[in-house]
């Protein structure tokens, strides 16, 4: 059984790989291994050393700190089998529009621009649905 903490890295990891467009193989290049080390790092199935973590967040251009941003928070069982962390990713993570919405997002290199985006979307989705209605 995999360890609950290699198995929410190795969806970080694939959650940042996927969001960026690189593929199993080329982060496997990068990193001197194969795809199926990679398929097993971001299954949890093999454990991430240290050192393979630094470069890890150094392909995927992120600090290390990423890889548990939200641990706590999603480790609270759902009552279905799988954590809070799972349940969103499947619901929503997988879906094509999520991840080209946050390929787009991601793009906007401006810091501040970004925040506006959020802000925007945040208004959007406080706003009640009927009043789009005509």
């Amino acid at each position: 059984m995999a360890n609950p903490v290699d198995v929410y890295v190795g969806a970080r990891v694939k959650l940042r790989r996927t969001l960026i467009g690189m593929s199993q193989e080329k982060l496997g290049d990068a990193l001197g291994l194969t795809f199926q080390q990679v398929q097993k790092y971001e299954r949890g199935a093999n454990r991430v050393s240290a050192s393979k973590l630094h470069r890890i967040a150094e392909v995927l251009d992120v600090p290390i700190s990423y890889f548990f941003d939200g641990y706590g928070d999603a480790m609270v069982p759902t009552g279905l089998g799988e954590t809070a962390a799972t349940a969103f990713e499947h619901e929503h993570l997988s879906r094509k529009e999520s991840i080209d919405l946050l390929k787009a997002y991601y793009a906007i290199s401006n810091p501040k621009l970004r925040r506006k985006v959020i802000d925007i979307v945040r208004t959007l989705a406080d706003s009640p649905e009927d009043s789009t209605a005509a």
